[in-house]
């Protein structure tokens, strides 16, 4: 198991994805004649090429080698229209005079064709397999710029966007973003075709190359009118795809309710909604594509029938032989359906930029952590220290105000708190996940604003109340692949956590694989794992929010028991409900409201606090409730 992300790929440059956000489209999509965007982007066609040229940039050696094919390919289309030309006036033409078979040209015309073709099949299996390793490529650096970027930013700017929507920047915008890549040294080699093409044609006659210079400006017109008009149309589509993946997302997600609460129609309606409306924004890229693409064909083989024409209008004038006619006509014929090549790169760059802005908008999204460079060596239990901290969400809410406490070395200390009084910012707060608005908050004496993300990770193992389990075996779900974890490890781990039991029941043991979310597990089962791999990594902090709500009350006190019996170097902060659960807590700390409302032992505070008293009596009760309807439904 592999879940480190490669750190080789070249940053993407700054400025340019700042321009590239800057400039992306904000339309809404509508099928008018003419948006504002399509009057307005006049820099469609520039941004498109710089994109192509920054992921040129990526993979220069495999694009190198594929234009290389596609230039050699164009070159052996030429020479096979001068030794089509060779063999109707040297070959054809006097044996149809002569009555006579010329077999000594015949086979010098045939052993030319064959070398011909030879070479360009070699040069076009070049171009293609290094054109598509080179568009692969490039996808697989933007993917991992992509998933750089989503690691390093905080908790707070996942929570705002949709996992669907995550999805599709990382895979079908990336793809839109890198489809003129295909095509583009086939584009080169036409290019290539067409200069030389022009020469040739200008030493045959210059009426039929000017019938070629005439093709160019307006194939590129026409292709820049196109490119203008599908933007708009291009980037809806888009955003569109990303909104289905995301409702489908969310409703195989959440399976389980839907099932549960009968809302199988309802999300199926929700997700065709959603599907029409894909739907629709691509039928309306399709007509624009069926307006122009038929043009844009067309005119290479109007050219190829005018060259045909003016060629025989000139041959009868005699200002041009038969072999200059035959090898005009043959080499307009070949470079026609090359000359598209172009037009597929270009017709591509409307999806392209509208891709590539999307992946640009994580790339340069805000909100990073910057961490500092200490590193804290210490091998005893943490000291974690509250002071005077405060906690204000983006949209101005607060969380928490002055809250001050400290859990000594060693020390277990329960939270308490009624729903919302900011127990989940307390724990998100001590592992830096987010940072406060306002006061300090200390590990070890160190502000963790100064402490390294390594030095953090080590020190500090936060478990929360939903168990994550990677599609993955038991082994490497608790090792994670980190360094230093061993064997020992992971089966000390399982038994502090309550999990060797079950683990053992399992058909291969710690080698079993757990399937996509461990839902081979019960809840109970995956909470314990969980933690499990958090005291894996020997944590001098350990800090469990709810994160035993799922495992039975006699299973929570001998977990909490044997962390503080372990012998283990660790500090535990527990968000606690039960009271047998909080009654192992050397202190608690009484939340309401965001503040420190009392702080003491259970006994001191259920003797002094009546709210405390109250609150753990209602939890009290709602457990005693809650085990009274599972035994009624076992019965």
């Amino acid at each position: 198991m592999s879940r480190s992300v490669r750190r080789d790929d070249p940053e993407p440059d700054a400025e340019a994805v700042k321009e590239r956000t800057e400039t992306a489209e904000t339309g809404d999509g509508a099928d008018t004649p003419a948006t504002t965007e399509d009057r307005t982007d006049k820099r469609l066609l520039r941004r498109g090429l710089k994109n192509i040229r920054d992921a040129v940039r990526l993979e220069p050696k495999l694009f190198t080698v594929a234009v290389t094919g596609a230039i050699v390919n164009s070159a052996t289309q030429i020479g096979a229209s001068f030794a089509v030309g060779y063999i109707v006036t040297g070959v054809v033409v006097p044996s149809y005079r002569q009555q006579e078979f010329l077999t000594g040209t015949v086979v010098l015309g045939i052993l030319a064709l064959f070398a011909l073709s030879l070479i360009r099949f070699t040069s076009m299996a070049t171009r293609r397999i290094f054109a598509g390793a080179m568009m692969f490529q490039v996808q697989a650096h933007y993917r991992r710029a992509v998933t750089r970027r989503y690691l390093s930013l905080p908790i707070s700017w996942h929570q705002k966007r949709q996992t669907g929507t995550l999805l599709s920047n990382a895979n079908a915008d990336v793809e839109a973003a890198t489809r003129p890549l295909a095509p583009l040294p086939f584009a080169f080699g036409t290019a290539f075709m067409i200069i030389a093409s022009v020469a040739v044609l200008f030493s045959l006659d210059w009426a039929l190359a000017l019938v070629a210079l005439l093709l160019v400006p307006a194939l590129f017109t026409l292709n820049g009118v196109y490119a203008t008009r599908m933007s708009p149309r291009a980037k809806r589509a888009q955003e569109l795809r990303a909104e289905v993946s995301a409702v489908a997302h969310e409703s195989f997600d959440g399976a389980l309710v839907v099932k549960a609460m009968g809302r199988e129609e309802q999300e199926t309606r929700r997700f065709r909604d959603s599907a029409q409306r894909l739907r629709d924004a691509l039928i309306r890229v399709g007509r624009i594509r069926a307006a122009f693409e038929p043009v844009i064909t067309a005119l290479p083989e109007i050219a190829s029938v005018a060259v045909l024409l003016v060629g025989l209008y000139r041959y009868q004038s005699g200002n041009l032989t038969l072999e200059q006619l035959v090898t005009a006509t043959f080499l307009f014929t070949v470079i026609a359906f090359p000359i598209r090549a172009i037009g597929w790169v270009l017709g591509e760059i409307p999806t392209s930029v509208v891709g590539r802005d999307r992946v640009d908008r994580v790339i340069s999204a805000k909100g990073d952590m910057t961490y500092g460079e200490k590193h804290l060596d210490a091998e005893h239990a943490a000291e974690l220290r509250f002071d005077h901290v405060a906690y204000t969400y983006p949209d101005g809410t607060s969380a928490l105000d002055d809250v001050s406490f400290t859990i000594e070395h060693g020390e277990t200390v329960a939270l308490v708190g009624a729903t919302g009084s900011g127990k989940s910012t307390i724990a998100h707060l001590a592992t830096r996940l987010v940072d406060p608005t306002r006061g300090r908050v200390e590990l070890d004496g160190h502000d963790t604003l100064g402490l390294s993300h390594a030095s953090l990770a080590e020190s500090a193992s936060l478990v929360t109340q939903i168990p994550f389990v990677f599609d993955d075996t038991v082994r490497h779900n608790i090792t994670l692949e980190r360094e230093g974890v061993t064997d020992r490890d992971v089966d000390e781990a399982l038994a502090a956590a309550q999990a060797d039991g079950f683990i053992a029941d399992l058909a291969e043991g710690v080698d079993t694989e757990l399937g996509e979310r461990g839902t081979s597990l019960s809840g109970g089962q995956r909470q314990r794992l969980t933690i499990a791999r958090a005291l894996a990594g020997r944590p001098r902090l350990m800090i469990l929010d709810d994160a035993t709500s799922a495992v039975d009350p006699k299973v929570e006190a001998a977990i909490l028991t044997g962390l503080k019996d372990s012998g283990q170097a660790t500090s535990v902060l527990v968000v606690a409900y039960r009271r047998a659960s909080i009654s192992l807590a050397d202190k608690v700390v009484f939340l309401k409201d965001g503040r420190v409302a009392d702080i003491g032992t259970h006994t001191d505070l259920l003797e002094r606090n009546g709210a405390y008293a109250d609150l753990v009596t209602a939890y009290e009760q709602a457990e005693a409730e809650r085990e009274f309807e599972e035994e009624e439904t076992k019965a």
